[in-house]
């Protein structure tokens, strides 16, 4: 059996446990997903388990969706209540753990060029940002939420959420400005290929 194209069709489905309807919906939104809980927490691997944990929660949620939104708009904000969830509770158990030491550089691997370069040079440079700077420039810049929006997520006020995304794009351009005046990027944000 096919499974439908129709996004109403395939909800229904999936939420009679049809895996093959579930895997559409799947291979339609991880990317998404995988996307923004990767830039809230920064970490790959951390990433990837928000993800899966982003998924789950939808799952066994999925019975409850109305459609009074998007199921993408819904899906995304399972996801970013489970990557700050996850933050949350990381920085709990960090005061427990002790830190591995950097992984090594694989030899002979050639570096990343153009977007792929900026893209890493970006993440590099929003992990050095404290949390509440990274969550609120993330969700306000690069998902576009209101700042009354992010504030409801977060548990601050508007007022706050300006003031952090001030800070964080302060900070960004701070830790970017070696790059620009090296000349491996230029002002606009661009990749010179040097």
């Amino acid at each position: 059996m096919q499974p439908p194209t129709d996004e109403r069709e395939l909800i229904d489905r999936a939420r009679e446990g049809d895996h093959e309807a579930i895997q559409v919906l799947y291979r339609r939104y991880a990317g998404r997903v995988l996307a923004v809980v990767r830039r809230l927490s920064a970490d790959d691997e951390a990433a990837a388990d928000c993800a899966q944990e982003a998924w789950v929660r939808a799952l066994r949620s999925l019975p409850g969706f109305r459609g009074e939104s998007a199921f993408g708009t819904w899906l995304h904000r399972i996801a970013v209540n489970t990557a700050l969830l996850a933050r949350r509770s990381g920085r709990r158990r960090a005061g427990r753990e002790e830190a591995l030491p950097p992984a090594l550089e694989v030899a002979g691997a050639e570096p990343p060029t153009g977007d792929a370069l900026l893209r890493r040079r970006l993440e590099a440079a929003l992990t050095h940002i404290p949390d509440g700077m990274r969550q609120v420039l993330v969700l306000h810049d690069v998902e576009g939420l209101t700042h009354e929006e992010i504030g409801a997520m977060l548990g601050i006020a508007p007022g706050t959420s300006k003031s952090q995304l001030f800070k964080a794009r302060a900070q960004m351009r701070s830790l970017l400005r070696p790059l620009v005046a090296a000349g491996a990027l230029n002002p606009e944000g661009a990749v010179c290929n040097t």
